[in-house]
């Protein structure tokens, strides 16, 4: 009886501790994972707010990732109605000596044809092509050199803060020799940092979405050949990289250098959630594209997007603000809107936020002063976090406010009631100045 005893305590407490792990962590999380990745990124593309940060901020040679500003800005220039995608292109010199560099390019452009814009620019994201995109620099701005202007400016524009465009194509500008771009540095290097590429992909996406019905596309016949993408995850690549390929990856753009390592600026949708990833500085193709695995894995099984406070929330016993000159000694203040944010399973327990008044709205005494219409912008509610897993937002720094209102009218008292109110303001003065005088 004793052994058999012993057997089902032990099978109970056995039991006990599997039901307790299982209630107790009711959300199967991960901790933040490593990347043999120089730099990384994973953000959130609707909300913009970013899941994981490696060495995000360090700017490094991006390689071809540059071309997704020369994407941007010929975009941007079709959307403007600068050129049309039937606009007929010539093949300069240094392009055509580019593109017969089997060390540079594969495509074999020809000096007495005239190209598309859409034939160049869709070599250009397919095939990560230097020619092309050179060909389409100049032919947008004159020269590489006043395209590479361009680039920095509409960096700028963009929010970007760590980067260096010196050529459009990613190319170091050594190899470039003396066709690389008016007044670049020889020895130039273009420069972004995991951050700010994820800047460049988000705003590429966001602006001109059409970009993913080209850089989805495995193959492609360009001048009677066929054009591969370099992008392994992609779905229909063949059987040869079959094993890379990433259920939703649409995107966005592969790079490589000597100097750069391999990178990869990833992009995937599941269920209605799109991510963008970025790698800088891997040691292989195979591992740019299995550390981008392991980040989007990490991005949509342990994040969720949660509304943590509703619109019209209000702290409890701080929601109030005195008022002078009003038929209501107080106003309710309250949140405009609710604040939105997605978040690590199991982390909404460590948000919380607090109220930040206007003070150049409070007179003296600490009071809003009447008539005060219903909707009248107060102050902020701003979230904080108690956690270790935050790491902030990619395009709006305030994005852990919101606009802290007022909850309805104060209509400002009459004159008699005005009149009775200074009185008894006077005479508890004057009682409070005879108090200080005899205590």
């Amino acid at each position: 009886m004793k052994r058999t005893f012993k057997k089902i305590n032990l099978l109970t407490i056995a039991t006990l501790l599997l039901l307790s792990t299982l209630f107790i962590n009711p959300y199967k999380t991960e901790a933040a994972i490593e990347t043999e990745a120089e730099s990384a990124i994973i953000v959130d593309f609707e909300t913009g707010d970013v899941l994981l940060s490696k060495n995000a901020d360090l700017a490094l040679p991006p390689a071809s990732m540059t071309k997704m500003m020369t994407e941007y800005l010929v975009l941007e220039a079709v959307h403007n109605e600068d050129l049309s995608w039937d606009s007929k292109v010539e093949i300069s010199e240094y392009a055509y000596e580019i593109s017969a560099n089997n060390l540079s390019s594969g495509i074999g452009l020809r000096l007495d044809h005239e190209y598309t814009v859409k034939d160049l620019y869709d070599a250009m994201v397919i095939n990560s092509d230097n020619a092309t995109t050179i060909a389409l620099a100049e032919f947008i701005a004159g020269s590489e050199g006043e395209f590479v202007n361009m680039m920095n400016e509409k960096a700028e524009e963009l929010g970007m803060t760590d980067y260096k465009f010196v050529n459009s194509s990613g190319l170091n500008n050594s190899f470039l020799g003396e066709n690389r771009p008016e007044g670049t540095d020889p020895e130039g290097e273009n420069l972004m940092s995991a951050r700010d590429t994820a800047k460049l992909a988000y705003h590429l996406i966001h602006d001109y979405p059409e970009v993913l019905d080209v850089s989805s596309i495995p193959r492609k016949e360009f001048e009677n050949q066929s054009i591969e993408n370099y992008n392994w995850m992609l779905p229909g690549m063949g059987e040869g990289v079959a094993h890379f390929t990433y259920e939703g990856l649409d995107g966005l753009k592969t790079g490589h250098t000597n100097l750069a390592g391999y990178t990869f600026t990833g992009t995937a949708e599941r269920n209605s959630q799109r991510l963008i990833t970025v790698v800088m500085k891997t040691e292989s193709k195979a591992e740019r594209f299995n550390e981008t695995a392991n980040l989007l894995d990490y991005g949509f099984n342990n994040f969720e997007k949660v509304t943590l406070f509703d619109a019209g929330h209000q702290i409890e016993d701080e929601s109030t603000i005195p008022v002078s000159k009003g038929k209501q000694d107080y106003v309710e203040i309250e949140s405009s809107e609710a604040i939105t944010k997605v978040i690590k399973n199991g982390e909404q327990e460590n948000y919380t936020v607090t109220y930040e008044i206007n003070e150049e709205l409070i007179n003296d005494n600490g009071s809003l002063e009447a008539p005060i219409e219903e909707g009248t912008e107060v102050g902020e509610m701003v979230l904080n976090y108690d956690g270790n897993e935050d790491y902030g937002h990619l395009i709006n720094s305030d994005e852990a406010s919101v606009p802290l209102v007022t909850s309805h009218d104060v209509e400002k008292s009459n004159w008699f009631m005005l009149m009775l109110q200074a009185i008894g303001d006077f005479f508890v003065d004057l009682f409070a100045s005879i108090k200080g005088i005899f205590s």
